[in-house]
């Protein structure tokens, strides 16, 4: 038996966040069957103009890739007026998620100590680009910045090339995905101590954790580590290759795999030649094993090679474009691409058997639900124009600093 309302059904979580951690921490969340408000400045999400392309609406398609399943009031949180509505908000909400430059809620009165008073139960998610003090506490921080910061991008391209920019803002991805981790951490230990807690996320942290395996061996050897491309420092073959009809991918991170591609490329020979009799050896000999493999997969289609190589245990794919990614049968498959009243995203990646996670709502306009909310809060329709009214003459006024 499933159970329809997904395993965070009954959780209510205030999304104050733009751009991108944040509101995908918020959209996990929702996902997964949270009730989630995302509260957005006169201005709007600066991402709901990060286009082309745009969608139906004018809105962009950024911005429709992690704003499903919520809810959405459009709200100057800098007026008097929106701190009593935050405030309000924030005694119905048992989860706060946050990116404002560091200070921008103490000046509001909403810090962190007064928080934690006025409502202990709440778990409260900080994302900023450095966190709050040390060296660069309070700097602004920024996908490529962490990225170039912390020694992604060092590790990041070819070796005869400069550093490059991960193709996804990748920093900022995982920086959500480990909010949305840390806040059910939280939630976990509020079921037992009755109390939230802060959970206090970093770009720069994010990006120092992905430096595996290339943090783990200079902390070994003291090395500087470089770029490789596609291929792996300390595994060989582990790169791509040009078959017949376009690139593949060929992985072998044993010797069982090895002489498993040789077989299939017919080239037994190459698991007893001492150059590649085993992984260390294959790395330190890895320019002749490359020219060697090169000229055996050259003449080869790669969707056939590749199913080939898997049958035998070997890691391969052909190395698709977006476009044949999305369109991949075993994607659809795996529901990894959903369509719901016009809207089309991707899927939830995380599958549960019995309170899976669903799409319920495409992303809503700015302000779509902000005379309903208001309503439940206690305001007047009086007080619900008035407060409209003048959040939309300030509409194309300076937003208020909230990126991180």
């Amino acid at each position: 038996m499933t159970d329809p309302g997904g395993s965070l059904d009954g959780l209510r979580v205030l999304d104050l966040s733009r751009v991108l951690a944040g509101p995908l921490c918020a959209q996990l969340l929702a996902d997964h069957g949270a009730e989630v408000i995302k509260v957005e400045p006169p201005a709007g999400d600066d991402t709901r103009a990060w286009g082309p392309p745009f969608v139906a609406d004018g809105t962009s398609a950024y911005f429709t890739g992690i704003n499903r399943n919520k809810t959405n009031i459009c709200l100057d949180l800098s007026t008097p007026t929106g701190h009593d509505v935050l405030g309000r908000l924030l005694g119905e909400a048992d989860v706060l998620v946050e990116n404002f430059k560091v200070g921008t809620l103490a000046r509001w009165g909403f810090d962190d100590p007064t928080l934690r008073a006025r409502h202990p139960r709440l778990v409260r998610c900080r994302i900023t680009g450095f966190g709050p003090d040390g060296p660069m506490g309070a700097m602004p921080g920024y996908d490529a910045v962490a990225q170039a910061y912390s020694g992604l991008m060092s590790i990041n391209g070819e070796a005869d090339r400069p550093p490059l920019r991960v193709g996804v803002p990748i920093v900022d991805m995982v920086t959500g995905i480990y909010a949305f981790a840390g806040i059910l951490l939280a939630l976990h230990a509020r079921a037992r101590t009755g109390v939230g807690q802060l959970v206090d996320c970093t770009l720069v942290d994010t990006a120092a954790s992905l430096l595996h395996p290339h943090s783990a061996a200079h902390l070994a050897d003291g090395q500087v580590p470089i770029r490789t491309g596609s291929a792996h420092s300390a595994i060989a073959p582990y790169d791509t290759f040009d078959a017949a009809d376009g690139p593949i991918f060929i992985g072998a991170g044993n010797d069982r795999q090895f002489a498993a591609l040789a077989t299939a490329l017919g080239r037994d020979e190459l698991s007893g030649d001492p150059r590649f009799s085993s992984n260390a050896a294959r790395v330190a000999n890895v320019a002749a094993l490359r020219a060697i493999l090169r000229e055996a997969i050259a003449p080869r289609a790669r969707h056939g090679l590749a199913r080939e190589l898997l049958a035998r245990g070997v890691p391969a794919t052909a190395v698709h474009d977006v476009a044949q990614a999305l369109a991949d049968p075993h994607l659809r498959h795996r529901n990894m691409v959903v369509e719901l009243d016009g809207y089309r995203g991707i899927g939830i990646p995380i599958k549960l058997s019995a309170t899976p996670g669903s799409v319920r709502r495409p992303p809503r306009a700015q302000g779509a639900d902000t005379r309903r909310i208001l309503r439940n809060l206690g305001y007047t329709d009086a007080e619900v124009d008035a407060l409209i009214a003048a959040d939309v003459a300030r509409a194309h006024d300076e937003p208020p600093p909230t990126g991180v």
